[in-house]
């Protein structure tokens, strides 16, 4: 048997590219002493996080997939406002009409992060966007920075106070965001060679099987090919359940940490809350059908 068939896998990661507080190599480099086989980099928006692996050099003990976690709307068949987000993987970081559409969205992203400052100063908390940019450091500054921001001045005990209180959906800082559609997403990521899968669909504005069957059947009509059943936040009930959704649907299975670093400390990478256990086979089977 395949040695790396004993070891686990960690497909959804978030580097210094989006909002995590890893670089790229930190990454590689924490994978490799985690002993984890294969790894992804599914940065918000961006796939800098893996064109800065592939410039570091990946070392020959992980396979290493390309990614990006796309913010799309909430698609017109099934309930639900804010981000709904689709993993790509294996996808060509050099498509034009990827880096086109990635770039529209880090502009939006941008001018987002002023207008919620601009709110949390009118509420009466004083912070400014360069003190944001020193948490940020060389990442893509949101949310969790001006939260971070927050704590250190504070305004707030935790970063999870500052969401609940100011910066959440509905929240007096919040402030929606552009967004693409999602069967766009899907079809970009189709169009870059990927492979489109459906994010923590546990997360979900509703998990009602009825309305989840609904929008698998949907998903898949216009083009999504699996589902992350693996994810620290899932129940054991719902991973059999999505696992038993994408094998009837004939939809690949993946799984992911959904690891932030310093910004989330309690998921660790390949482990999550410390009991996940991504399997290698997921990723053989991600990579050849």
């Amino acid at each position: 048997m395949d040695y790396n068939h004993h070891l686990g896998i960690d497909l959804h990661i978030h580097s210094t590219a989006s909002d995590g507080s890893l670089t790229p190599s930190e990454i590689l480099h924490q994978a490799q002493k985690l002993n984890l086989a294969a790894i992804a980099i599914t940065d918000h928006d961006s796939i800098e996080g893996s064109k800065s692996a592939i410039r570091t050099g990946i070392s020959s003990s992980i396979k290493f997939l390309t990614g990006v976690e796309i913010s799309a709307a909430y698609p017109s068949f099934f309930p639900g406002s804010g981000s709904f987000h689709i993993l790509g993987y294996c996808i060509r970081l050099n498509d034009t009409v990827l880096n086109q559409t990635l770039d529209k969205l880090q502009r939006a992203r941008k001018s987002r992060n002023p207008e919620i400052i601009k709110r949390l100063n009118k509420l009466g908390l004083p912070i400014s966007l360069e003190e944001v940019r020193e948490e940020a450091a060389q990442g893509q500054l949101g949310r969790p920075h001006i939260a971070r921001a927050m704590v250190n001045k504070g305004f707030v005990q935790s970063i999870d106070e500052a969401f609940d209180t100011f910066l959440a959906t509905g929240k007096p800082a919040y402030v929606d965001k552009y967004r693409i559609q999602c069967a766009e997403a899907i079809a970009i990521i189709l169009g870059a060679g990927g492979i489109p899968v459906l994010a923590h669909p546990g997360l979900l504005s509703t998990t009602r099987e009825e309305d989840i069957d609904n929008l698998i059947v949907n998903l898949k009509r216009i083009g999504i090919q699996g589902i992350e059943v693996y994810y620290p936040q899932h129940t054991h009930q719902q991973m059999n359940y999505y696992a038993d959704l994408a094998e009837r649907h004939d939809l690949r299975i993946t799984g992911g940490t959904d690891f932030h670093g310093a910004i989330m400390p309690k998921i660790k990478m390949g482990s999550g809350n410390g009991n996940l256990f991504i399997p290698y086979e997921l990723y053989e089977k991600l990579i050849d059908s």
